[in-house]
C-alpha cells in the first residue's frame, strides 16, 4: 500500500504565500511514480493544479497558477512540495496530494493514491 500525507495548509491573507507538502510512504511506493496536486473547492470538482515527473526534469501547471505556484520534488524524502505564492481567494480549496503511474490533467480517475488533503483558505 502507499500512504500520502499533506501538511502545511492554513489560513493566509491574499497575496500571502503558503507552502504544502506531502510525504509519501508504503511498501509499493516507487520514486519512479509521478506525484502532483490537485485541488476541489466547495461545490466544484476536483481539478488538477500541478504534477512533476520523477526526475523532476516536466513539469505541467493549471493556467491559472502559472508564475505563482512551484512543485518540485525530494526524491531521498520521498516528498512532493508546492510552493504557492501570491495567494488568492480563487485558490480556496482543500489540496490533495496525488501520485503513480499517471498524473495529470483531466486524468482525476487514473490517479492511483491521494492523500486525506489539507484545507487551504485565502482571505480577502
Amino acid at each position: 500500500q502507499v500512504q500520502l500525507v499533506e501538511s502545511g495548509g492554513g489560513l493566509v491573507q491574499a497575496g500571502g504565500s503558503l507552502r504544502l507538502s506531502c510525504a509519501a510512504s508504503g511498501r509499493t511506493f516507487s520514486m519512479y511514480y509521478t506525484m502532483g496536486w490537485f485541488r476541489q473547492a466547495p461545490g466544484k470538482e476536483r481539478e488538477f493544479v500541478a504534477r512533476i515527473t520523477w526526475t523532476g526534469s516536466s513539469t505541467i501547471y493549471l493556467d491559472s497558477v502559472k508564475g505563482r505556484f512551484t512543485i518540485s520534488r525530494d526524491n531521498a524524502k520521498n516528498t512532493v512540495y508546492l510552493q504557492m505564492n501570491s495567494l488568492k481567494s480563487d485558490d480556496t480549496a482543500v489540496y490533495y496530494c496525488a501520485a503513480g503511474p499517471t498524473v495529470g490533467p483531466s486524468m482525476t480517475r487514473e490517479v492511483a493514491y491521494w492523500g486525506q488533503g489539507t484545507q487551504v483558505t485565502v482571505s480577502i
